[in-house]
């Protein structure tokens, strides 16, 4: 009976102890961001990986979501009777969900995944524990550049994604919907606001923080040989994923409450 009790709440202990660490591990990187030196030359090479590894594909995906989105808007705001609309629906669903949304899946897909398969192949090679012999922190010298570069491409990410889905946007309605350009040019101004972009951003940052985090801790703690990194591998992009979501929908509530609808 107590085996069996054991055997039930072990997975619950083994999640929140996991959890505990990754918070260990995030306030060790708030800590150590401000200690020098800073590894401004593994952050910058770090950057442009994360950057060649998602700019094209987040490119790529941008260009039919914003396509999605307007036609789908714009058949609705149709059937309403509300075509001068169409414009600023599609750019409030394109910045308010849409980019930051596409670009949390590709920071956590393709660069996740990729910071935490560097990192994991130099723990079971060892490379972390002689680093930690030679005095070296591995948190400062190869966590923190990583997690701020996931961060800065973030930023980057989610205004490339705003611009591209809107111009596919604008394209598609005016093309096969028959829309009006002028009409879908001037209604952004109708119920978007600056607010709006602002909280993009903020989610791009924080998602870009939470991918970094996990694929870091991930990669610093797999469990032994190349099939271990090949597990957190995977753990890294569902739990990332899962966490993105979670925070897009507070992010999302708090912005709601705080920040009143234009017009309203």
């Amino acid at each position: 009976m107590g085996s069996s009790k054991k055997s039930v709440f072990a997975p619950a202990k083994a999640g929140i102890a996991q959890a505990g660490n990754i918070v260990e591990l995030l306030v060790e990187v708030a800590r150590n961001t401000f200690r020098r030196p800073f590894q401004f030359r593994e952050f910058i090479e770090q950057a442009w990986f994360i950057a060649s590894v998602t700019i094209l594909p987040t490119a790529l995906v941008a260009i039919p979501f914003g396509a999605v989105v307007s036609l789908q808007t714009g058949s609705l705001i149709k059937q309403l009777g509300a075509e001068s609309f169409t414009g600023a629906a599609s750019v409030l669903a394109v910045i308010q969900q849409g980019s930051p949304i596409v670009t949390a899946l590709l920071i956590a897909g393709a660069a996740g995944s990729a910071v935490t398969a560097d990192l994991g192949s130099r723990t079971i090679r060892e490379e972390i524990d002689a680093m930690r012999v030679l005095g070296i922190d591995p948190v400062h010298r190869l966590v923190v550049p990583r997690v701020l570069a996931m961060i800065l491409i973030a930023l980057l990410l989610n205004g490339l994604v705003s611009v591209v889905g809107i111009t596919g946007g604008y394209f598609f309605n005016v093309v096969l919907q028959g829309g009006t350009p002028g009409a879908y040019l001037s209604s952004f101004s109708a119920l978007a606001q600056l607010p709006d972009l602002y909280v993009a951003e903020l989610k791009a940052a924080i998602f870009g923080l939470i991918a970094g985090i996990i694929a870091s801790y991930k990669g610093l703690n797999p469990n032994p040989g190349p099939k271990g990194v090949g597990e957190a591998v995977n753990q890294t992009v569902v739990i990332t994923f899962l966490l993105l979501f979670f925070a897009n929908l507070i992010l999302t509530l708090v912005y709601l409450q705080v920040v009143p609808a234009k017009g309203s």
